[in-house]
């Protein structure tokens, strides 16, 4: 079936020494992976492999067999021009962090329409913003709302976020949990958008604390999920 679709670039790995295997996270279909045979060498082709960036947005004619293989590319365009994302050190670790959070979290293969839209526009905030040392903690908060295990915030008085629980608690038990400093920042970073994210002054190590909490709330709560290796360079770069 010859499917028209937005798409945003999860990864791309090299297959053999002329092709491509691209996974992508479509709006029409959720995940798909794709091989794009000879792209590495072609010069008069309509696919290109500056494309298949990680993190690029764009628009493609696809063939989808939707049998669990790898599908096919017929045409593809850039619909939104990076002008910063790819370029400068921090943008760029965040950008490869985001790449494989992602790859590692989303897994269905099916439309999930307002997680397609909500890293479209987030990463769209993120080329155009400079003030950014706090966006991938708030990117995966806002993330959990999409893959159904968003904190519970019936009682945002408690002591103590169960972070296997994804509540909050007056009660200590043998689970991983934020408390202290790191459980007040990880509270005002809920309820709030992307133009305040900065408002929240954190420490180096608190950030990177905080940061390394969320990633264990996606593997308790994501099965198969893997951390992700870029999270060392990343911490390497904001410290």
């Amino acid at each position: 079936m010859q499917v028209t679709t937005k798409a945003i670039v999860l990864s791309s790995l090299k297959y053999g020494d002329t092709s491509l295997i691209v996974k992508a996270f479509t709006l029409s279909d959720g995940l798909k992976s794709y091989l794009l045979k000879g792209v590495l060498t072609s010069k008069k082709g309509k696919l290109k492999a500056a494309y298949f960036q990680p993190l690029t947005q764009l628009e493609m004619v696809a063939y989808h067999k939707n049998k669990g293989t790898l599908e096919a590319i017929r045409e593809t365009r850039i619909t939104y021009h990076y002008q910063t994302l790819h370029f400068g050190i921090s943008k760029n670790a965040i950008t490869l962090f985001l790449a494989e959070m992602l790859a590692n979290s989303i897994q269905e293969e099916e439309r999930n329409e307002g997680l397609f839209y909500f890293v479209e526009s987030a990463l769209q905030w993120l080329d155009t913003n400079t003030e950014i040392t706090n966006f991938h903690i708030y990117f995966l908060l806002g993330l959990t709302k999409y893959m159904g295990f968003y904190p519970d915030t019936t009682n945002t008085s408690g002591t103590y976020f169960d972070l296997l629980e994804g509540a909050f608690t007056n009660t200590l038990t043998l689970n991983p949990n934020l408390s202290g400093e790191n459980l007040s920042f990880f509270k005002r970073f809920l309820g709030i958008n992307f133009d305040a994210i900065q408002k929240v002054k954190m420490k180096k190590a608190n950030r990177q604390e905080l940061l390394q909490s969320l990633v264990l709330y996606f593997e308790l709560h994501l099965q198969g999920f893997r951390k992700p290796k870029s999270l060392a360079i990343l911490n390497e770069v904001f410290s």
